[in-house]
């Protein structure tokens, strides 16, 4: 929080990261390094601080992982100033305040220069919430959970059964049955992780409800 943005440097694409405002929310710069292209991830706080890292080449669009407002109070302001696209998964597009241009849907593709990431839609968090993935063709698997899964358990669900079972099924059946272990994981809050690290862990989820 507060300090230098994280960088992630792969064959294709560049991933920067910075910790923004009073619930120190992840945002995601990605930039393809063939074209230079950008979109971001998660305008969450802190306009300031995004536009800095984002910088004079802007950024073509804006994705937003779920409708919770800490995850969009800098997304007026970014989208002002860079005249980004949104885009949000069409189930919570209803619950943020900016417009959303591109509602997105379980297997679409967002592609940016020769970058894709595909979108996968994980219910209970949110009724909407997405997860972003990079299957790098020259190396592991990247993925962008929003609060849907972090180091040590699924994003939560307010104590809801429904909910919890909800989510948890599909982050087993999404993302642990179909992606490596070394599929690193961005989640919306806090430090990254691996789905080998937390894959042994998912029964104990599973248990404890939460």
């Amino acid at each position: 929080m507060g300090g230098p943005a994280q960088t992630h440097e792969l064959a294709q694409l560049m991933i920067s990261k910075v910790a923004v405002g009073p619930m120190n929310n992840n945002a995601y710069l990605l930039r393809c390094r063939q074209t230079d292209e950008q979109v971001l991830i998660d305008a969450a706080n802190d306009a300031s601080t995004l536009l800095t890292l984002i910088g004079a080449g802007g950024i073509s669009r804006v994705i937003t992982t779920h409708r919770h407002g800490d995850h969009w109070q800098a997304l007026a302001e970014v989208v002002a100033k860079t005249g980004a696209t949104t885009i949000a998964g069409r189930y919570d597009a209803e619950g943020i305040d900016v417009p959303t241009a591109v509602e997105v849907e379980d297997g679409d593709e967002i592609s940016f220069g020769v970058v894709g990431l595909r979108v996968i839609h994980l219910v209970g968090h949110t009724p909407g919430s997405i997860a972003l993935l990079y299957d790098d063709p020259k190396g592991a698997p990247h993925l962008f959970t929003g609060d849907s899964l972090f180091p040590g358990g699924v994003g939560n669900t307010q104590g809801d059964a429904e909910r919890f079972t909800s989510l948890v099924n599909d982050v087993e059946s999404k993302l642990f049955a179909q992606l490596p272990d070394e599929t690193w994981v961005y989640p919306g809050h806090g430090a990254d992780t691996t789905l080998g690290t937390e894959r042994p862990h998912l029964p104990a989820w599973r248990e404890r409800g939460w």
